[in-house]
């Protein structure tokens, strides 16, 4: 990869943004689920700072009323509307949870919502979210900025439509991909993912999904597999009505023979937080069993490696720079095995819940979680982005 420049560092008088007069502070709004934690853990770090607590409006208000309004002067940020049932049932027509179907109809509720959200200055911009939402369109928007990322013959609104099991078989087939990934395209935290590998005339999948008798999927924290293809038929057929992303599957370093990865947190356009995730699986999701691994030793071996550290964090910051109207994102990194490269795997519009993670050296985050990091953000005006509510299309 190429050399990175030294980041620049960062803006040191808390200068803000706009207020309705010189004497009054800044205002924060969110719109999330009142109950969860991203909430709390955000409207606690407003207050650390001696601001008033966000205004919180509740998505279930927002399906409710069919939208929310903003002063103009209101900082809002956008949180995630998962883990609440009653969200939940109303975009993917489902009173269990668990289900896996159902993400197109989830996100084009979602994004329908963020259409009914007016005014405000924005720290998620509702076009960028729409775009991190699509696999396929967020896959090809880096693709396009240079951003290392897996091969795909789904990338983009062009990409090669997949209708169900024949697709994927005729693609691996012709995209001469043995090992890959089948991703919903606007699925989270690894719902419905399947690792796909063929060799010596055997196919399996290693996933959290777990196939019922009756052909429902649902997710499990347990990650199993599956060596019959009928039953990955079954459930990349059941998926394929909302969407899927296929991807190559590569081969990613180790730490202690496990495999690892990187949650990158990239605030204001630079990486300000990370953890290392390692696994026995090919999912390294910490509530999957992933667990994390050492992130020194991760740094000493691309050192050891002939690389420089500093590379990958410019691999993660370049992937955030193609949504430059959104505060901030959680980047997943594949690193190369040898550590010697890495490729981009995911960007996360709501990868920011690392509690209790405090900011990488050098990062201007030091001491700082992730969310008191973006509040100071904010405050010095890093985030000079703002988008207002208005209309778009």
């Amino acid at each position: 990869m190429p050399a990175a420049p030294p980041a620049a560092p960062p803006a040191a008088v808390p200068a803000g943004p706009p207020s309705d007069g010189p004497h009054r502070p800044p205002r924060f709004a969110v719109v999330g689920n009142p109950e969860n934690r991203r909430v709390t853990l955000f409207a606690d770090a407003v207050r650390a700072v001696g601001l008033p607590a966000p205004r919180v409006v509740a998505w279930t208000d927002v399906l409710r009323d069919g939208g929310a309004e903003f002063a103009p002067d209101e900082i809002l940020r956008i949180d995630s509307p998962g883990e609440n049932a009653r969200v939940d049932h109303a975009w993917r027509g489902t009173d269990d949870p668990t289900r896996v179907e159902g993400s197109g109809r989830w996100y084009a509720g979602f994004t329908a919502a963020l259409s009914g959200l007016r005014g405000g200055l924005r720290l998620d911009d509702p076009d960028d979210l729409a775009v991190l939402f699509d696999k396929r369109l967020c896959h090809a928007v880096l693709d396009a900025a240079g951003v290392p990322v897996p091969a795909s013959p789904t990338s983009g609104p062009a990409g090669a439509p997949v209708r169900g099991w024949d697709d994927v078989r005729a693609l691996m087939s012709e995209h001469r991909m043995p090992r890959l990934f089948v991703k919903p395209a606007h699925g989270s935290s690894a719902s419905g993912v399947l690792a796909v590998e063929t060799g010596g005339g055997r196919i399996r999948a290693t996933t959290s999904v777990e196939l019922t008798p009756d052909g429902r999927l649902f997710n499990s924290l347990k990650v199993r597999r599956y060596e019959r293809e009928s039953d990955l038929a079954a459930i990349v057929d059941a998926l394929a009505p909302d969407g899927l992303h296929l991807e190559r599957w590569l081969p990613k370093a180790s730490q202690e023979g496990r495999a690892a990865d990187l949650r990158v947190v990239v605030v204001a356009g630079r990486a300000t937080h990370a953890v290392l995730r390692t696994s026995r699986s090919p999912m390294t999701n910490l509530h999957l069993g992933g667990r994390r691994g050492d992130l020194d030793a991760a740094r000493r071996a691309v050192e050891a490696a002939g690389a420089r550290w500093r590379d990958l964090l410019d691999v993660c910051e370049r992937a955030a720079a193609c949504f430059p109207r959104t505060l901030c994102v959680g980047v997943d990194l594949l690193p190369a095995v040898g550590w010697r490269g890495a490729a981009v795997g995911e960007v996360n519009a709501f990868g920011d819940l690392l509690p209790r993670l405090t900011g990488l050296p050098g990062s201007g985050a030091e001491g700082l979680d992730t969310y008191a990091t973006q509040v100071a953000a904010v405050l010095r005006g890093a985030h000079d982005q703002y988008r207002t509510g208005t209309p778009h299309a």
